[in-house]
């Protein structure tokens, strides 16, 4: 585990930091995936001028932090007036967004250092402040694993009674779990479902506690949580579903796949290949280091022998509930060709929808933009599995006019 001032830096990394540089400073921040974008959109309208900030001044990677940190100062700043004014739906915003830019200006920083432990501090305080005066109740959580505990929220609907559905969210390598849920017009809780965001060994405060990622964390995870939300009142332990995005898609396969009480399980923006080839040594430099820093390693060929031994395949057969996946087809981190690969071990029913020209971070083909909402559709799956109605195999190919194609299950 890197330790106190100490950053994760690949070779990879190392030799082409100038082209990095150079390639920011013509594509912009947003240089290797929609990054900004998905941070952005929990908050709505009101970030868009941090957000375009940001984008304007950031033209070297080293940027990134200081840049998001400095936004963030300014909306903690805006917060504590509005709270002073007892304005407390303008403060609930600014405190929102500060959370969300804090989150961002960790990301960069492939470490543990004074500088990100700052950030994360930043980042909970403000999310801290936000939970007090949110819109639907939030309740912080700490579900025991072995000697420590995992970090969550979970966030309750306002407009159904206890116990509630809920869904077991995981974000990706890249998030963090106070940018899960919307700030308003959540597309689960606006269905009545509960959403519990907890985050696994190798994610977020998590990994800065010091649990890393292993071969075993994510299943022994998997476990504490279930039986943790079986445990819940309010929580209905016969209506639980787990869903994840990118890096989220492994973790949430192999969660799934520990049984009850997970009813359903729902993926997007998937990593499905094994190894993970692609993803370390094709794509940007900064996802291999962000990579080693989740799974605790500074020596990079004990991480590629490692990352080598991940593979999806051993948790798919032993997937018992319905599996929903939701890809692009032009996936630049892991090719679509896995996802084919992987779906024939899964015996329970698959829905796959894969849209035309799109790649691994949704939103800028036609496809995307003209065809059915991504989040819509999976929170609808969510609700058609959570309510106990049938699913059956099914493939949806969703082309560069938005039209949808109704497909033969290839992988049956």
């Amino acid at each position: 585990m890197t330790g106190t001032g100490e950053y994760v830096v690949t070779r990879r990394l190392a030799a082409q930091r100038w082209l990095l540089d150079a390639t920011i400073r013509t594509v912009g921040v947003d240089w290797d995936q929609g990054r900004t974008r998905s941070a952005q959109r929990p908050c709505g309208l009101a970030a868009d001028g941090d957000f375009a900030r940001v984008r304007s001044r950031v033209k070297r990677f080293s940027d990134i932090h200081r840049e998001f940190a400095q936004a963030a100062r300014s909306r903690e700043q805006r917060a504590e007036r509005a709270r002073a004014a007892g304005h407390r739906v303008e403060s609930r915003e600014h405190w929102f967004i500060a959370s969300m830019l804090w989150g961002c200006a960790e990301w960069p920083l492939f470490g543990h250092t004074d500088l990100s432990a700052h950030y994360t501090e930043r980042k909970l305080a403000c999310f801290a402040e936000y939970i007090a005066v949110c819109a639907h109740p939030i309740r912080r959580v700490e579900i025991p694993l072995g000697e420590q505990t995992l970090p969550g929220y979970l966030h309750l609907p306002r407009q159904v009674d206890a116990p509630y559905p809920c869904v077991l969210s995981i974000g990706g390598m890249d998030g963090f779990k106070e940018k899960r849920v919307a700030m308003y017009g959540d597309e689960l809780l606006e269905r009545g479902i509960a959403q519990l965001v907890v985050e696994i060994p190798g994610q977020g405060e998590a990994l800065a506690r010091g649990m890393p990622m292993t071969q075993d964390s994510t299943a022994a995870a998997g476990r504490a949580i279930g039986q943790w939300i079986r445990q819940q009142p309010e929580l209905d332990a016969d209506r639980i579903a787990v869903s994840g995005t990118s890096f989220g898609s492994f973790w949430s396969l192999v969660i799934a796949s520990t049984g009850d009480p997970f009813a359903a399980c729902a993926v997007a923006g998937v990593v499905h290949e094994p190894g993970m080839h692609t993803l370390r040594e094709s794509a940007s430099p900064t996802f291999k280091a962000r990579f080693m820093y989740m799974c605790g390693f500074t020596d990079e060929d004990e991480f590629d022998a490692f990352a080598a031994k991940l593979d999806l395949r051993p948790y798919a057969e032993r997937l018992g509930c319905p599996h929903l996946v939701v890809a692009g087809e032009d996936d630049e981190l892991s090719p679509i060709r896995h996802t084919f690969e992987l779906l024939p071990h899964i015996k329970s029913p698959v829905s796959l929808v894969l849209y035309e020209g799109e790649k691994h971070s949704a939103g800028g083909a036609s496809s995307s933009t003209q065809g059915p909402n991504r989040n819509h559709l999976i929170a609808d799956w969510l609700v058609d599995r959570l309510a106990g109605r049938t699913a059956a195999d099914s493939y949806s190919y969703v082309d560069a006019r938005g039209q949808v194609q109704e497909r033969e299950p290839v992988w049956r």
